[in-house]
């Protein structure tokens, strides 16, 4: 999609929705982020007495927290460090069926040399074959909802399960803290726009699909006390330096992208949302490293306009061929869904409203 307008500072641009620019030309997105990043400061002195509190809490248990593992190098850096500082996780992996054969490597190397307990959670693949499969009748742009939501729900489950009150993710806001903006994605805890869509779509069955919603989700923070924290942000975290200690001490192997560890994510932002949304979630992914000073503004650009978001043509056709195949797909059944209009997920039902007046209602009362 054709921008009409570039940030000054960043690499945000009018594909974006809701963005602004003041008289410098410099966009509401960065401005914002620039503030949040303000903030770490008095994280970061807080981490002698937030990792206490952990160690008190996890006395006489086998685990004191969680930690979520995709193979990425934020989850991989938040393993890293919860064992250099002497926590005890238990580590949780959703497997969706689409991890890359890099994403398995890097998590064995990781468990196997940290000798800590991995529990992987599969979900029936003809299950979540069906549920992608009405997510895409649906036309709907976030097709990952269906991976975030599970991957949130066995991270709760598991906590609830084990008695751990605090999850630990790779989260952080030094590389992805930026705001998303409203047409890049759905809010990740819509169980309510899940089955809708697919009842309407598949009348499919949720038996393995550990779904979660904002009530759960209420019920995990209040009456569990269940915290989930962006574990990164309690250290002066740079992904490309954790990437080389990663790489020094667990022969670590990035990825191009970010989120690129599953090869459906990275055949959805590298080609899929590009094609039919108009999205190069690039655009976020730099400009957060350009703020946070990872990145320089005419690198970012550089790559934005010499590159697609694929490494390279061969990697997109193998994507394309693996996807046909593992979907059962025809080459003319994904023109056709590329060629068809996107549809707001508020086409369907959904309880965003909800889950806005009741993070309202949190803010206020400072749970």
């Amino acid at each position: 999609m054709i921008s009409d307008q570039n940030c000054t500072v960043c690499v945000m641009d009018t594909t974006a929705n809701d963005i602004s620019f003041d008289s410098n030309g410099q966009c509401n997105y960065c401005k914002n982020f620039q503030k949040k990043l303000n903030d770490l400061n008095q994280k970061r002195q807080n981490l002698v007495s937030f990792v206490e509190k952990i160690k008190i809490g996890g006395r006489n248990k086998n685990y004191d927290c969680i930690i979520g593992l995709s193979g990425g190098v934020d989850s991989c850096y938040a393993l890293h460090k919860a064992i250099e500082i002497g926590l005890k996780p238990l580590v949780v992996h959703m497997d969706n069926g689409w991890n890359s054969e890099l994403a398995q490597s890097n998590i064995e190397n990781l468990v196997k040399k940290l000798n800590v307990d991995l529990f992987t959670y599969v979900i029936d693949w003809s299950e979540y074959k069906n549920m992608m499969e009405s997510f895409f009748s649906a036309d709907v742009i976030d097709i990952e909802l269906l991976m975030d939501n599970a991957m949130l729900g066995i991270n709760y489950q598991q906590a609830s399960k084990n008695n751990i009150k605090y999850i630990l993710a790779g989260t952080n806001t030094t590389s992805e803290g930026m705001a998303m903006p409203s047409n890049m994605n759905w809010f990740k805890y819509d169980k309510k726009n899940i089955i809708n869509i697919i009842k309407i779509f598949g009348d499919n069955k949720i038996n393995t699909y550990p779904i979660i919603g904002t009530l759960d989700l209420i019920k995990n923070i209040l009456l569990k006390k269940i915290r989930w924290i962006s574990f990164l942000d309690y250290f002066d975290y740079n992904k490309f330096e954790a990437i080389e200690v990663l790489k020094n001490k667990y022969q670590f192997k990035p990825y191009p992208y970010k989120h690129y560890e599953s090869v459906f994510t990275r055949f959805y932002q590298g080609y899929i949302l590009p094609t039919k949304f108009g999205v190069d979630k690039r655009k976020l992914h730099y400009s957060t490293l350009i703020i946070s000073k990872q990145m320089d503004r005419e690198s970012a650009l550089k790559e934005l306009h010499s590159k697609h978001a694929y490494p390279s043509d061969e990697m997109m056709e193998n994507d394309k061929e693996y996807f046909l195949k593992k979907m059962n797909w025809s080459k003319e059944k994904l023109n056709n869904y590329l060629k068809r209009p996107e549809k707001s997920h508020l086409s369907y039902l959904s309880e965003k409203k909800f889950y806005d007046f009741s993070l309202k209602i949190f803010n206020i009362l400072k749970f």
